[in-house]
């Protein structure tokens, strides 16, 4: 799943008439990276959660068959559902199966294939977070991590990257089209220990301003 129904207001006036998704770094849209490497790595569905301008990306991503994959959207209200709701609104098209959840507005080469194999340490986890080291505009960090596991705190902290692998049973009680947040259904799994996670030291950007988006667009075009 493909998270690219937020508004994008740290964007503005990017976004006013392009949804964050389909913004451009190096010749192509934001999505379009991690469709490319989704598909490198054996994905074959792919589901995209679609409220502001879901029209646009819905008609520039199309079916996916220019990927080899086949799309599937979850339309969200206008506002859209917060990354737990749409996530839980989505579970119709996701399955049974633990699934991958990528956002929809970073970069990254982190290697997706490592957690679509099964090779994520489970060990009852109900969740796996691909965390990374604190980024500028970040510097408190999201979790601590110590042997595997993630935790609430810790000595050293990490950011959340927006990757992730979760069992469909964590949102088995979120409200159908209710706005949730991601942190309150990960919170009590935290102290439980059924939270897993790895530390990932490769490229990373969160495409979050139009400065940072111009510095992924210069990397790109200068390194492609």
């Amino acid at each position: 799943m493909i998270l690219a129904a937020g508004r994008g207001e740290r964007m503005r006036p990017l976004t006013d008439s392009t949804p964050k998704p389909l913004l451009e770094a190096g010749g192509r849209p934001l999505i379009a990276w991690t469709l490319e490497a989704l598909a490198r790595c054996g994905v074959k569905e792919v589901v995209i959660n679609v409220a502001h301008l879901a029209h646009e990306i819905e008609r520039r991503v199309g079916d996916g068959a220019r990927w080899d994959l086949t799309i599937h959207y979850s339309r969200e209200p206008q506002g859209a559902l917060e990354t737990a709701g749409g996530i839980a609104h989505a579970l119709p098209l996701l399955g049974s199966a633990p699934f991958l959840v990528v956002n929809g507005d970073i970069f990254t080469d982190f290697p997706f294939k490592t957690l679509l194999t099964g090779e994520w340490p489970n060990h009852g986890s109900l969740a796996h977070l691909v965390l990374i080291d604190n980024p500028e505009h970040h510097p408190a960090g999201d979790f601590g991590l110590s042997d595997g596991k993630v935790s609430a705190d810790g000595v050293v902290r990490y950011t959340y990257s927006g990757i992730g692998v979760y069992d469909p049973a964590l949102f088995s009680e979120v409200p159908r089209g209710a706005r949730y947040q991601l942190a309150a259904v990960l919170k009590p799994l935290l102290a439980k220990g059924r939270v897993s996670g790895e530390h990932y030291r490769g490229r990373w950007v969160d495409v979050g301003t139009p400065e940072r988006l111009a510095a992924l667009d210069r990397f790109l075009r200068e390194n492609s």
